[in-house]
């Protein structure tokens, strides 16, 4: 990781809501986290928890009714951007204006969930591909084409030339996203956000797509935010890790404290539930009782506290904590840390 000190993207205090005929829905409620050059950033967390309303706030292509209701995203440009000038915060962007259009996919590029749902069916992976060189560069069909040839390359595409003239669906799953993050790759963005790009391939092909943006990643020095319910995947891939619920921000850390020091009820649980080599072998492993609260009923105070082990009652269910540091590299929201921290800093 580049050990630059100040962040290419900022967020504080993001918060999306879709308001609905039948209530409020706050998908994301105050998220603050940070993404450093050359650094990969791992956001997990259960379905629901609001990761992939998180980085399409950053995208700017959250579909009505939902709406940023407050917080800034503030990114630093990399290309044709001055030394001295400062972020922008994307959330004052017009979502289809021309600035915002040229950070998108230009400077911060996105690996959709599905692959499949992604591409056009009716027109060819590689008029797909050039058509986004072609929309943020000054270059002619010819060079366009030789670019998007060159990124099937790099992503391990076999038959690069050939592949342009396919649609998605001749494609398997692996090398449909392979072509995916090659379309990524293509304007060679300083963030690249990928959006549980394993879900949907074997266990094999994971571990292939995983290894290719490893390397890529290192080979192009770019940031990645990798959103995933997985915590193996996050174990392989990520330096620093974001652990959410219910649309806000468990725990914070690096990948070691995280998996070897978690100090959040919820990070714990989650990391329990995962079988090891060491797992006795024909029991049962830990689950998590209960399942995240239905958006409409969303619990007063800390949002996991009714399936905490560790639930103070007239604390946990009647104030909501924040995000704090307890240590040099973690931060966590839990009443467990809090009192601590107050009494360091009084101290």
């Amino acid at each position: 990781m580049n050990n630059l000190t100040k962040p290419l993207l900022t967020v504080r205090n993001l918060k999306t809501y879709f308001k609905l005929d039948e209530g409020m829905v706050k998908a994301v409620d105050g998220v603050d986290f940070d993404v450093f050059p050359g650094q990969v950033v791992g956001i997990v967390g259960e379905s629901g928890c609001g990761k992939s309303v998180t980085i399409k706030s950053a995208l700017r292509i959250v579909e009505k009714p939902g709406e940023i209701v407050d917080g800034e995203i503030l990114y630093h440009p990399q290309k044709n951007a001055d030394a001295n000038d400062g972020p922008v915060d994307l959330v004052t962007l017009k979502a289809h204006g021309k600035k915002m259009r040229d950070i998108r996919g230009n400077e911060i590029a996105l690996i959709p969930q599905e692959p499949m749902a992604a591409f056009s069916p009716v027109h060819t992976i590689g008029n797909q591909l050039i058509e986004a060189v072609r929309l943020h560069q000054k270059v002619n069909k010819k060079q366009a084409f030789d670019i998007a040839v060159q990124a099937l390359h790099e992503v391990g595409m076999p038959n690069p030339e050939r592949r342009m003239g396919a649609y998605s669906w001749e494609l398997s799953g692996g090398l449909r996203q392979r072509a995916m993050i090659a379309m990524a790759l293509t304007c060679n963005p300083s963030l690249l956000i990928a959006d549980e790009p394993t879900t949907a391939i074997d266990v094999t092909t994971q571990a292939q797509v995983l290894n290719l943006l490893r390397s890529l990643q290192e080979r192009h020095n770019m940031s990645i935010i990798f959103i995933t319910h997985d915590l193996g995947v996050i174990a392989q891939v990520a330096d620093f890790v974001v652990v959410m619920y219910l649309g806000r921000v468990m725990e914070t850390g690096t990948v070691d404290d995280i998996f070897h020091n978690p100090q959040h009820p919820y990070t714990k649980a989650l990391l329990e539930s995962i079988p090891t080599v060491h797992s006795p072998s024909k029991e049962l492993l830990p689950t998590i009782e209960g399942s995240i609260p239905h958006p409409f009923n969303r619990p007063a105070g800390c949002p996991f506290y009714p399936r905490c082990a560790d639930f103070m009652a007239g604390v946990c269910d009647k104030r909501t904590p924040s995000l704090q540091k307890i240590n040099d590299k973690q931060s966590v929201s839990c009443f467990l840390h809090h009192d601590k921290a107050e009494e360091d800093e009084a101290a």
